[in-house]
């Protein structure tokens, strides 16, 4: 029961990071390379929102890689110590997992104040597109929700010591 509520966890965040990470970064590469050519073949046609569209994207993706980079495992952690001293793995890694859990609900917390501050002010918009900034606070709220799920199911993956959830080696 336990392993197929987190094999649907999994493939629900895996569907969210990749497809939200393609589409966001497509409209970026697409937004910003619109802007070069307008730029170099005409005089004075120039997207003045492209820039603005990249930064959010960057935004955006940064986040939501930190949840990926949980599945994949590449979040930054103690490492050399863990070679040195074998014996420290598990520890060293529990502690990272509760690191992360501990951030997680920072982001959480902190996330959802900021969300509503940047909802309750009207003036809170973008410069140039004028969309409420409180969508790219809420980033921040859902990746910490993400980010603490992604960690408990590669916690439970370390203690029964597979890599995935399905239970496959």
């Amino acid at each position: 029961m336990l392993k197929k509520a987190f094999k649907t966890v999994d493939r629900g965040f895996l569907f969210i990071e990749d497809w939200s990470l393609f589409i966001a970064v497509s409209v970026a590469l697409l937004t910003a390379m619109a802007n070069v050519v307008l730029r170099k073949a005409t005089d004075n046609v120039s997207l003045y929102w492209s820039d603005e569209v990249v930064r959010k994207v960057i935004y955006f993706s940064t986040y939501i890689g930190c949840v990926a980079a949980i599945r994949s495992r590449s979040l930054i952690r103690i490492d050399a110590v863990p070679q040195i001293f074998p014996v420290l793995k598990k520890p060293l890694t529990l502690f990272s997992h509760v690191a992360v859990l501990f951030f997680a609900g920072i982001m959480i917390y902190l996330g959802m104040q900021m969300t509503q501050m940047m909802f309750q002010d009207e003036y809170a918009r973008t410069t140039t597109l004028q969309i409420p900034e409180w969508y790219f606070y809420a980033i921040l709220p859902v990746m910490g929700v993400m980010m603490f799920l992604r960690t408990l199911v590669v916690m439970v993956e370390d203690w029964r010591g597979t890599q995935d959830v399905t239970g496959e080696s």
